[in-house]
């Protein structure tokens, strides 16, 4: 049994031992037996007072005591500033615990009393020549926290000493402190070399230095993104690598984050970091697990497929990450979220692992669901039976969550394995035999997916559906349940009644519901049009008359007035053939995937968003791509929409952030757009039954001609965008100004346009392959496509659309493929590009989603456009608002690049860049120099400064790069690098 006490707070303590004896303390004695609790529980006035008599003590334990209690009243909240002096005079000690406390004391208060915090410069340089390295260490880490511009000065010799020290505690202990005081002043660190000495530290012979190294020069480089200052080379990494054996667990995981980031040369370096990595996957600590899995699954991409290394590879990735779940609840949510990203990507790794997946009673709804999406993704021909009688069993759970989830699971898989699909059916009716609300609304909405994705298959459990008609509450049950009776009214006898029970509550069904609803009687009218006349016509004066819902109404119009203009268009519109449903309609967009997968272990692969959409300020978030993929390498800072502002009167667009709007393509409107002209005019026969339905037309209902205008919506095809016209640049006025103009400029070459590269590879698109390119003739910019058909088939009714991107690029017209596509025939395509498009932040920035549709199917790609090609005509700034613009602009925005390897002199390079709209406003020379000042325009009315310098006899440029909008400078330094090379 362990000692019990009580402390009674007067001259003397009583203390009660096991055998039930008290004993009398003196409280001095007692004093030294206590916690250091009881420094909270004073309530003394006039503390500050004692507390400063006792500071001044010349005993060193009253001293110590003393301190103790300024920090406990500190911690609690008191403001003991007061007592700086005497408290930093107490630094002179030679006693560890009281350095400590007193150095604790500065860190809180140096911010408040930095005219103060100077009395304490001459101990901590004291204290950093101490022989003892704990002292030392504790002074430069102390330092490193003093966040008071007024002294950080004094700090760098310390600092420098520190960096040097002969013991690795001190040097890996200064190595983050050169961090912090790079987040203080990062000019005064650069000046002073520490950024160097960091470097340096990288090939250091302690392990934990060289990992407190790496994180210091990851951290200042994530805020500084364009600084280089991990150059990491296959030298670089063979120190980290063998670093990475010797230092603890935190150092590993720094370590191999910064490998993460680097990009091998070739597959064998890549197999070779691999093999060195690998032993990190059985560490104990699931942390440095899962920052081993981010590098293998990144190196992964350069290794062929074929390699025998590549399967070992995946083999030894699956027992890992089975490890993981069985920790703790929170770790294994952990794990799953990155598990799931995993098998997106390579679901091999984990397609025997199926089991571990299997639900347990006892875990939290959390990691149930997490467990039952990754099952669904793991899912195959060869485990569906096993899943499958998983699923029935957790239909049959209490959580209604989970139970909710878990049906809808059974639809997935049917849909995922069409082998399964008949059996998944079944499982189906059984729960709804079942009769339990929940279970049956949610049987409803997935087997309506399974009728969509096999059409004409499984339409024989209609009736059964319709019995539980009645006990639907939920919107989009209701929805599900709608839709099947519409497009299925031809095998219903009574599906104008069940329709019409919907009919009765329009207005308090949902949205969702009642645009369904709507829907599905037009369809029941054009199927059966003389029996359901008065239906059709109530749900359209109940969706145009009675509705504040624009969508709702607009949709009513839209099928009033094809049915009174056409009857047989509307069915061909409304009945037309739809697209079968994809099998995973829930992944991850790739180039979103690729990044995710390149933050396994972070909070980014947890929320599955990118760092840019939660991490405050864009300053600092790159962007990561794997290698080998679509995108380019080059990371590209998130925007600032604010930022964002040019020289002109007009404001530049801004760019609004992408958020979670991946799937757009799937919901755009694919048919080539008509000449514009008035509609035709609403006839008043009806072909349908040979009745007017509108007993006046559209127009008795709007009260007047509508000239073709207002009712057309946005479901028409809209006319072709005006294509941007071609600008002059403007004249230069001959102003005199600081520059030397004695080198002129010479004509102008052509515009530089990429070669074509493939977009769409014929294996992924049913036998179309599209390669292409951009180009910018006459003030309009040009998409390029070879339309190559490797399939058995003709090909036809090819039609363009482009999702919404960071610049509004958007087709000028309909894409011109006037004849059909043979087998193994070619086919040149150019497209014209306007800029008036919807606009919505990409990544990268210049990423262009494309959906192209034909005769056999409709298909989706990326592609990138080099800046250049919204580069205007009118970019041609005048020399005193350039530079008036240049010194406007904040230091902050300017970045530098080197172009390596470019064998041109100034005046090559500057008719080169201007025949890309890269326009040279001034040219000096400055000892053998030659310096080019130039300006460019975008489409959006973003204007981006240049000046680039030029050595005679060296091939290495440097461009300084100044925008009100920074993010766009990588992508336009990319282009100067591709146009001075082309």
């Amino acid at each position: 049994m362990s000692r019990f006490s009580l402390q009674i707070h007067c001259e003397a303590s009583l203390i009660l031992t096991p055998e039930g004896t008290l004993i009398r303390w003196e409280n001095r004695q007692f004093g030294s037996k206590m916690t250091d609790s009881k420094y909270f529980t004073t309530t003394k006035k006039g503390e500050i007072f004692e507390l400063k008599a006792e500071l001044n003590s010349d005993k060193k334990e009253k001293k110590k005591e003393a301190v103790k209690k300024v920090i406990a009243s500190m911690t609690v909240g008191k403001d003991v500033s007061a007592l700086f002096p005497d408290v930093v005079n107490c630094m002179q000690t030679d006693n560890l615990e009281l350095k400590k406390l007193v150095y604790l004391y500065l860190m809180n208060y140096a911010k408040s009393q930095p005219d103060m915090a100077i009395m304490a410069v001459n101990t901590f340089v004291k204290d950093c020549e101490d022989p003892n390295p704990l002292i030392r260490a504790l002074a430069v880490r102390t330092m490193g926290c003093i966040r008071v511009d007024k002294i950080t000065e004094y700090l760098c010799e310390p600092l420098r000493k520190c960096l040097k020290d002969e013991d690795p505690y001190v040097r890996k202990t200064a190595a983050v402190c050169v961090a912090k005081l790079h987040d203080i002043n990062a000019q005064l660190v650069e000046d002073q070399g520490f950024l160097d000495t960091l470097k340096d530290l990288i090939s250091d012979s302690n392990p934990m230095v060289v990992a407190n190294a790496v994180a210091a020069l990851s951290e200042i480089a994530e805020s500084h993104p364009n600084s280089n200052l991990l150059d990491l080379n296959p030298q670089t990494i063979n120190k980290l690598l063998t670093a990475l054996n010797e230092c603890t667990e935190w150092g590993q995981i720094f370590i191999l984050d910064c490998l993460a980031n680097y990009t091998p040369r070739d597959d064998r370096e890549s197999q070779s970091i691999c093999e060195r990595v690998t032993p990190r996957l059985s560490h104990a600590n699931s942390a440095v697990v899962l920052s081993a899995v981010k590098v293998l699954m990144k190196f992964m991409e350069m290794l062929p497929k074929d390699l025998d290394y590549y399967g070992t590879l995946l083999k030894k990735l699956a027992p890992p990450l089975v490890t993981l779940l069985s920790a703790e609840p929170e770790l294994q949510y952990v794990a799953l979220r990155n598990i799931n990203l995993i098998v997106q990507r390579r679901p091999e790794i984990l397609k025997h692992e199926m089991k571990v997946f299997f639900v347990k009673y006892n875990d939290p709804i959390y990691v149930k669901l997490e467990k039952l999406d990754i099952m669904i993704r793991l899912a195959s021909q060869a485990n569906i039976a096993q899943v499958l009688a998983e699923l029935k069993e957790y239909a049959t759970e209490v959580d209604v969550d989970f139970v909710r989830k878990a049906v809808r699971a059974i639809g997935r898989c049917a849909i995922k394995v069409e082998q399964s699909a008949e059996r998944c059916v079944s499982t189906l009716l059984d729960l709804i035999q079942t009769k339990v609300n929940y279970v049956v609304q949610e049987a409803i909405v997935v087997i309506k997916d399974i009728f969509r994705k096999y059409p004409n298959k499984y339409e024989s459990v209609i009736a059964t559906l319709c019995e539980n008609l009645d006990s639907l509450d939920e919107p989009e049950a209701r929805a599900a349940m709608i839709w099947i009776v519409g497009e299925y009214a031809e095998r219903i006898d009574n599906a104008d009644e069940l329709l019409e029970s919907f009919l009765e509550g329009f207005h308090d069904e949902s949205t969702q519901v009642q645009l369904q609803l709507l829907t599905a009687i037009v369809k029941l009218f054009l199927k059966k049009p003389t029996e359901t006349q008065e239906l059709v016509q109530q749900v359209l004066s109940l969706a145009t008359q009675d509705s504040d819902n624009p969508d709702l109404r607009d949709r009513g119009y839209i099928y009033w007035r094809l049915l009174s203009t056409d009857p047989v268009a509307a069915k061909e519109v409304v009945l037309a053939e739809k697209p079968l449903i994809s099998e995973e309609t829930d992944l991850i967009e790739p180039t979103l995937l690729e990044e995710l997968i390149c933050h396994i272990g972070t909070l980014a692969s947890v929320y599955h968003k990118p760092p840019s959409a939660f991490v405050e300020g864009s300053r600092g978030v790159q962007h990561k791509r794997l290698p080998g993929s679509a995108g380019s390498g080059e990371s590209v800072e998130s925007p600032d929409p604010g930022s964002a502002a040019g020289v002109t009167e007009a404001p530049p667009a801004v760019i609004p952030s992408q958020g979670d709007l991946l799937g757009d393509l799937l919901n755009l409107d694919l048919t080539p757009p008509t000449t514009t002209g008035p509609p035709p005019a609403p006839s008043s026969g009806m072909q349908l039954g040979a009745m007017d339905l509108l007993g006046g037309g559209l127009d008795s209902l709007l009260g007047g001609d509508l000239g073709g205008s207002a009712a057309m919506g946005a479901g028409f095809s809209a006319p072709p965008a005006t294509m941007p016209a071609s600008f002059n640049a403007p004249v230069s006025g001959g102003l005199d100004d600081l520059f030397d103009l004695g080198g002129g400029v010479g004509m102008p070459m052509g515009a530089y346009s990429p070669a074509k590269s493939i977009w769409l590879p014929a294996m992924k698109a049913k036998g179309l392959e599209i390669s292409g390119t951009f180009a910018r003739r006459a003030g309009v910019i040009q998409m390029e496509m070879t339309l190559t058909n490797k399939a058995m088939s003709v090909m036809s009714d090819f039609a363009i659309q482009f999702n919404r991107n960071s610049f509004g690029l958007a087709p000028a017209g309909p894409l011109q493929v006037l004849t059909p596509v043979n087998p193994n025939q070619s086919i040149e395509v150019s497209l014209p590009l306007s800029t008036v498009g919807p606009v919505m932040k990409m990544e990268p920035l210049t990423n262009l989603q494309v959906a192209v549709k034909n005769n056999i199917d409709v298909f989706y790609f990326s592609c990138q456009y080099p800046i250049s090609m919204l580069f205007v005509e009118d970019g041609k700034m005048e020399r005193q608002v350039f530079l008036a613009t240049w010194k406007d602009i904040p230091n902050d925005n300017e970045a530098q690049f080197q172009i390596k390897d470019c064998h041109l002199n100034s005046d090559a390079a500057s008719n080169k860049l201007q025949g890309s709209n890269v326009f040279t406003i001034a040219k000096r020379t400055v000892e053998g120099q030659d310096m080019l000042y130039q300006s460019t325009k975008l489409t959006n009315g973003i204007w981006v400064l240049a000046e680039l310098r030029v050595q005679a006899g060296n091939p290495n440029y440097t461009v300084s790069l100044k925008c009100r909008a920074p993010e766009v400078s990588q992508c336009v330094f990319q282009s100067y690098e591709a146009m001075l090379k082309n």
